[in-house]
């Protein structure tokens, strides 16, 4: 079926309707946090006092990155309550976005494979199906326009690695880590670049990131303090189940979240899994965060369906399923604070085994092309 030159993908018509649904019920209770960003977006253009470079400094509370503020700033012209919905709105429409870019990344990477579309869209389709509920958690819910902004970033940087393209690559991951800094988990995609690609698209990522954050460092020392504000450990924490009781987030716990992420993920490069990058870090986060905001299984329902939809062939993208069940599930239904940190802890354990340990036969005949490699010829969309 055609609507006027293009055709019309059955499987993303479904999954924006899928996402109205919970827009709608999400929009009754929305934009929790979205002050934040108001906020901070007001501080940067020195709207209010102790703002501009001082930002973070006086700040430290906004753990938000400075792309993140000046997208905010898109919405500002607008009266509060209009530009708190277009806000959702567009978050909203960047999520049905990257379920396109899965898909077509996907059909890129099986591209001279042999894989049938029709299923890899039923793939992408019942993938996405999981994914949408937590993106509107995030989106419209919280309205955390920066996890929004990183996830959306690195879901761009998988699309250019599937093509080839290692300064895209560099760049989308840089402003991933410019709008959220625990987009630093997800790094490890560099490495599924060729050595000399490689090295360029790193140059870009450092660079990017040091032209956003180093002129804040650099004009007020006190905003290294930033990187040591704490929140409470919750009691349904999986840190709890490390015998971590702390009150507030350990000393060492960010590094060890960055580094637990990176290490997976460069240890599922090196086994030939890079499609389970994102999946990895964004275990390695929840699993070692002293809180435990639903919202934060947004990472991972985007990690499980770049896995689902890239990272393994079956049609039925199962690990996105037992994500949302495990961790939105458990959260909705479970009332013990212990049971639900245990559960998460054996999700993350569990899914990182799966990914990283199980075994997989590529099919006879399988001419996947390398991460990194240029896309030849004509391109399959999806």
């Amino acid at each position: 079926m055609q609507f006027g030159r293009y055709p019309v993908r059955w499987h993303i018509v479904l999954l924006t309707l899928w996402t109205v649904v919970w827009f709608a019920v999400a929009e009754r209770h929305a934009a929790v946090s979205w002050h934040y960003l108001r906020q901070g977006e007001q501080l940067l253009f020195g709207q209010a006092n102790g703002g501009g470079l001082a930002l973070y400094a006086n700040h430290p509370e906004l753990q938000i990155g400075p792309v993140s503020f000046l997208t905010a700033g898109l919405f500002a012209p607008f009266p509060a309550d209009l530009g708190e919905k277009l806000a959702d709105a567009f978050m909203s429409g960047l999520g049905l976005y990257m379920l396109v870019l899965v898909g077509r990344a996907a059909a890129d990477h099986y591209l001279g494979t042999g894989v049938n579309h029709k299923r890899l869209q039923q793939r992408v389709l019942i993938a996405g199906a999981a994914f949408i509920p937590m993106w509107v958690e995030v989106a419209v819910r919280f309205a955390h326009l920066d996890d929004v902004l990183a996830l959306f970033f690195t879901t761009l940087a998988v699309r250019a690695l599937v093509r080839g393209n290692a300064t895209a690559v560099g760049a989308l991951l840089a402003l991933a880590v410019d709008s959220k800094p625990w987009a630093v988990g997800f790094l490890s995609l560099l490495l599924a670049l060729p050595r000399p690609a490689r090295l360029r698209a790193a140059a870009w990522t450092f660079g990017l990131v040091a032209v956003a954050w180093l002129p804040f460092y650099l004009t007020h020392l006190e905003t290294l303090h930033a990187a040591r504000f704490t929140i409470p450990n919750q009691l349904a924490s999986s840190l709890r189940w490390f015998g971590v009781d702390d009150p507030r987030t350990p000393w060492w716990d960010r590094p060890a979240q960055l580094a637990l992420g990176m290490g997976l993920g460069a240890l599922a490069v090196r086994r030939g899994r890079w499609p389970a990058v994102v999946f990895l870090a964004a275990d390695a986060r929840i699993v070692l965060d002293p809180s435990v905001y639903t919202y934060y299984n947004a990472s991972v329902l985007l990690g499980t369906l770049i896995w689902d939809s890239i990272g393994q062939r079956r049609l039925v993208p199962w690990v996105s399923w037992i994500a949302l069940i495990s961790l939105y599930g458990s959260a909705l239904l479970i009332p013990s604070d212990a049971a639900r940190g245990f559960i998460r802890l054996a999700f993350c354990l569990g899914s990182a085994a799966y990914v990283l340990l199980w075994p997989q036969r590529p099919p006879r005949g399988d001419r996947r092309r390398p991460a990194g490699e240029p896309v030849q010829g004509a391109l399959a969309s999806n």
